[in-house]
């Protein structure tokens, strides 16, 4: 017997064959998912943004952009697992994916049993992954990790969705030293591993907005050389 579907769980498949598209729409819908589906990357990017889905089945070969740049995209700011769906079979590609952030990677022609397997394993993980403490508190901001949502002092901060996929890395490793490669790759993707001008801008950034004292700050340190930490 299959797990039960948490409440509400929200299914983005990202494909432009239509009658994939059509097979897993019908069959995840009648076992309780709710499903959106997009047939480009750029669709795709704009209905995860809108509906932030619990978890994406993506397909590789888009009209428009590579799935791995959706991929990238989404890990910009989504920790919501994703499941890659190719014809692609070459364990090159397997591991480009995987190395951009899939959280599983299935070869097309597929099994629909397997696929429902590994999506209801993907939901598990997922709810594993927020469960204990998703709530962080400094004495100058509290990250709510659940929720997305970042306040200082009371109040509520804006952060870009990249502020956001950056700062949830880093209190997710909370006290754990995060390298500079390990962080680009996360939330910028694999082709920006070497952008590493792009931490100090962006970590500036997050001093600015939650630090009490930016040019000293207590708990989005620097580790010169190697990356970054967060200490509570």
């Amino acid at each position: 017997m299959s797990d039960p579907v948490p409440a509400a769980t929200t299914v983005l498949v990202v494909d432009d064959e239509p009658h994939i598209v059509r097979a897993l729409r019908i069959n995840l819908s009648v076992r309780g998912y709710d499903v959106v589906t997009a047939g480009t990357g750029a669709a795709a990017l704009r209905a995860a943004a809108d509906r932030h889905p619990d978890v994406v089945i993506l397909d590789l070969g888009l009209p428009d952009m590579d799935g791995t740049e959706v991929l990238a995209g989404l890990r910009g700011w989504s920790a919501a697992p994703v499941i890659v769906l190719s014809a692609r079979t070459d364990s090159a590609d397997k591991v480009e994916a995987l190395d951009a952030g899939a959280d599983d990677y299935v070869t097309k022609p597929f099994g629909m049993d397997e696929l429902l397997a590994r999506l209801r394993a993907a939901v598990r993980r997922a709810g594993a992954d927020t469960g204990g403490e998703p709530v962080v508190i400094t004495d100058s901001f509290t990250v709510d990790l659940a929720a997305k949502r970042v306040t200082r002092h009371g109040e509520p901060v804006h952060l870009t969705p990249t502020e956001w996929g950056m700062l949830e890395m880093l209190v997710r490793h909370r006290g754990k030293l995060v390298g500079r490669k390990e962080l680009l790759r996360e939330v910028w993707g694999p082709s920006y591993a070497t952008e590493t001008h792009y931490l100090r801008v962006y970590l500036a950034q997050l001093r600015r907005k939650l630090e009490d004292d930016p040019a000293h700050p207590r708990h989005l340190l620097t580790e010169a050389g190697m990356g970054y930490r967060f200490q509570e």
